[in-house]
C-alpha cells in the first residue's frame, strides 16, 4: 500500500480537546451527530458600541468554527442579539439598558436596536470574524419565551408575584444543583445577597425573573398570561438555543462575566424545563482588562473599536488596524486574561507585518530538486495540534513563526526547499493562518496593491540603475523621500526589497 503524507490526505480525522467549565476538565469533544455540530454563544445588548471586550468573543468562537469547518465539520453557529429584558441590574433591577438608551435618545427602541446591531456587525466583519448561521433578537422569539415559562410553572419549579414570574431557585436546588456551572455554592450566595426590603415581589433574594410586570412608564412589553410585561435577560437563550439547535446540544460559548448569573440561570431553566441542561461543552472566553479591571460599558473605562481603528480615544498612542487588533487577541489563549496596553498592540502589529511579509516571499521562493528535510511537516502538523487543544492559539501562533524563520533562511539562500516544503508553506499560510485563525494581509489587500507595487517595482528599478552607475546620492534620496512615504527599502544581495512601515 502507497504511503500518502499527512498533509496530502483528505477528511483528516483529528481529536479535538475543549475545556468544559461545568466538568472543569479539557474534554475530549464527541458531537452528538457526527460530523455536524451545533453552537450557540451570547451575543451583544445592543445599547452602544462594539468596544474591545466584545472582540474577543467574536474572535475566540470564530476560529472555533473556522477550525471545525476546516475539520470537515458541518457547523451551524448561532449568536443571539439581545435588544429587550437586559436590566442595569442582574438583581432584577433597573430600567431595560435600551429602553433607557432610547428614552435618553429620545428614539424608538428598535432604532436604538438597529443603529447598534449594524454598527456591531460591521465592526465585526472588519475584524475579519464571519457571520453566526443565524443570529435571532430576543424580542423575535416571544412566544417561545412565554411558553418556556409556562413549562417551568407546569413543573413546580416558579411562582407567580404579582403579575411577574419568578424562578424558584431554592425549590430547584432540592431536586437539582443550583450553582454546578459557576461552582458557588447555595448557601454562600444567600449569605453574600442582601435581604429583601419587604416590597420586593421575590421569595428570596436569589430567585430570579422569567417574566417581568411592566410598569405604566416602560416602553417595551408584550401581553401574556401573567400580566403585560418583558421576558427576563436569562430567557432568551434557553429559548432561542432550544429553537435553532434543538432541547440538547454541542457547545454553549460566552465571556466569563456571563458564567454568573446568565449562564448558571440558563442553565437552571434547561434543567427545569425539560429535566436535563441540554448543553454538552460549556466554553468561556476570559476578559480583556484595563490596569487589570474588567473593561466594559458599566465600567466606563471602554474603549470602542471604532476608536482603536482611528486611534481618538486618550489612551491611544495611534490608531490600530483591524486584523492588528485581531492578532493581539489571538496572542493569548482565550481562557486566559488579556490586558490592553499600547506596547502590546504596538508589538502585535510588528508580528503581524513580519508573518505577511513571510507569507508574501513564500511565494516567490525557488523550489530545489533533492533538498533535505526542512521540518515544515512537523511545524504543519504541530499548528494543528495546537489549535485542537482546547484552541491553544498562542502555540498554533509560535509554530508559524518557526515557519517564518524557515522562509527566511531559505530566501537568503542559506538552505533549500523542496516542492513539498512550498506545498506546505502555502497550507500554513493560506489554511491555518488566514483560513483557521482568519488573519489578512492588510498590506497586500489593500486598494490599489497592485498599482502601487508596480510603481515600487519601477522605482528600485531606477534606484538599480543609480547603484550600477554609482550615483549615491540620487539612491539614498530615493530611499529617504520613500521612508518619508512610509516604505522601507532594504538593499540584499539579489537586489532590492521594499515594504510598509
Amino acid at each position: 500500500m502507497r504511503f500518502v503524507p499527512f498533509y496530502k490526505r483528505k477528511n483528516m480525522s483529528r481529536a479535538i480537546y475543549l475545556y468544559n467549565t461545568q466538568s472543569r476538565l479539557k474534554e475530549l469533544f464527541k458531537p452528538i451527530h457526527e460530523g455536524h455540530v451545533g453552537i450557540y454563544v451570547c451575543g451583544p445588548t445592543v445599547y452602544g458600541d462594539a468596544h474591545l471586550g466584545h472582540a474577543r468573543p467574536g474572535i475566540t468562537y470564530d476560529v472555533l468554527v473556522r477550525l471545525l469547518r476546516n475539520l470537515g465539520y458541518k457547523v451551524r453557529y448561532v449568536r443571539n442579539i439581545t435588544d429587550v429584558g437586559h436590566l442595569e441590574n442582574d438583581a432584577d433591577e433597573g430600567e431595560d439598558k435600551i429602553a433607557k438608551k432610547a428614552r435618553l435618545e429620545q428614539l424608538e427602541p428598535m432604532e436604538v436596536v438597529q443603529y447598534y446591531t449594524i454598527r456591531y456587525e460591521e465592526a465585526m466583519k472588519q475584524l475579519g470574524v464571519n457571520p453566526p448561521s443565524i443570529e435571532p433578537r430576543a424580542s423575535g422569539h416571544i412566544i417561545e419565551q412565554i411558553a418556556l415559562v409556562q413549562k417551568i410553572l407546569d413543573n413546580g419549579y416558579a411562582y407567580v408575584s404579582n403579575g411577574s414570574v419568578y424562578f424558584d431557585v431554592a425549590k430547584y436546588n432540592q431536586d437539582h444543583n443550583y450553582g454546578v456551572l459557576s461552582g458557588r455554592e447555595i448557601g454562600e450566595m444567600i449569605s453574600n445577597t442582601r435581604e429583601l426590603d419587604g416590597q420586593s415581589d421575590k421569595r428570596s433574594p436569589y430567585d430570579f425573573a422569567l417574566w417581568k410586570k411592566a410598569a405604566p412608564e416602560h416602553i417595551m412589553h408584550w401581553p401574556s398570561p401573567w400580566s403585560e410585561g418583558f421576558p427576563g435577560w436569562h430567557l432568551e437563550c434557553s429559548a432561542m438555543s432550544a429553537k435553532y439547535l434543538g432541547e440538547e446540544f454541542d457547545i454553549h460559548g460566552g465571556g466569563m462575566d456571563l458564567l454568573f448569573p446568565h449562564h448558571e440561570c440558563e442553565l437552571a431553566q434547561n434543567t427545569a424545563a425539560r429535566g436535563r441542561g441540554g448543553v454538552h461543552y460549556w466554553i468561556h472566553n476570559n476578559m480583556i482588562t484595563i490596569n487589570g479591571k474588567k473593561m466594559g460599558k458599566s465600567y466606563g473605562n471602554f474603549i470602542t473599536l471604532e476608536e482603536l481603528f482611528n486611534g481618538t480615544h486618550p489612551l491611544l498612542q495611534k490608531a490600530y488596524s483591524p486584523m492588528t487588533i485581531r492578532f493581539f487577541i489571538l496572542q493569548a489563549h482565550y481562557r486566559s486574561t488579556l490586558d490592553f496596553s499600547n506596547e502590546a498592540l504596538q508589538s502585535a502589529e510588528k508580528g503581524l507585518k513580519k508573518l505577511f511579509q513571510a507569507a508574501r516571499d513564500a511565494e516567490k521562493l525557488e523550489v530545489a530538486s533533492g533538498a533535505p528535510d526542512s521540518g515544515l511537516a512537523k511545524i504543519y502538523e504541530d499548528t494543528y495540534d495546537a489549535l485542537c487543544d482546547d484552541l491553544n492559539t498562542p502555540i498554533a501562533l509560535a509554530h508559524i513563526f518557526e515557519a517564518v524563520n524557515i522562509v527566511n533562511r531559505a530566501k537568503e539562500k542559506a538552505i533549500k526547499l523542496g516542492a513539498a516544503d512550498k506545498m506546505l508553506l502555502d497550507k500554513i499560510f493560506k489554511d491555518v493562518l488566514t483560513g483557521i485563525l482568519g488573519l489578512k494581509d492588510e498590506q497586500g489587500a489593500s486598494a490599489g496593491t497592485e498599482a502601487i507595487s508596480g510603481l515600487m517595482d519601477i522605482i528600485l528599478e531606477e534606484r538599480q540603475a543609480a547603484r550600477a552607475e554609482k550615483n549615491w546620492a540620487k539612491c539614498d534620496a530615493l530611499r529617504d523621500r520613500l521612508a518619508a512615504l512610509g516604505i522601507r527599502i532594504k538593499d540584499t544581495k539579489e537586489g532590492s526589497e521594499w515594504s510598509l512601515e
